[in-house]
């Protein structure tokens, strides 16, 4: 989730000029699941607002219709939503296309996903006021196309090449 109060990162200014950032403390936000393709670099993103079971559904019937063929395997933490009874007749049916894997508690290290989300936090939320969730939703959208135009650049930065 991206939210509408603003994140502090690392950020320098001269000595007795700090940097201020206003907030109006609305907690409103942006909630973001994606997908990072490790072989092509290409991440596909969908702005939800919600994050359950049912939108979890929602997302993996959409990524089946987004790699039409082949098989996928889908890296996740262990999020009780990705668990749901409600997504496993789902998972059932579509077994030779599609697979959970999930990673060990307490290790966002090892999702890719993890490095998207704090690039995009780097490069658009940090040290940022934004005066309304709108605003947010468009800077993350410019940052999606940024990085579709830049699949060397996703690889390079959140792939380990073999």
């Amino acid at each position: 989730m991206i939210r509408d109060y603003q994140a502090i990162g690392r950020t320098w200014f001269r000595k007795g000029e700090q940097r201020f950032i206003p907030t109006h403390g609305q907690h409103k936000g942006v909630k973001l699941i994606a997908t990072l393709n490790y072989a092509t670099g290409e991440v596909f993103c969908t702005e939800e607002e919600r994050y359950d079971a049912v939108t979890f559904l929602r997302f993996l019937r959409k990524l089946l219709s987004v790699y039409p063929t082949g098989k996928i395997a889908v890296v996740l933490d262990n999020a009780r939503i990705h668990h749901a009874k409600l997504i496993q007749p789902f998972l059932e049916e579509n077994r030779d296309r599609l697979g959970l894997v999930f990673l060990p508690p307490y290790s966002p290290q090892l999702n890719l996903t993890e490095g998207l989300w704090k690039w995009l936090k780097e490069s658009v939320i940090n040290n940022v006021f934004f005066p309304d969730v709108r605003k947010i939703k468009l800077k993350v959208r410019e940052f999606i196309q940024y990085i579709s135009e830049r699949l060397e650049e996703v690889i390079d930065r959140l792939c380990v090449r073999l």
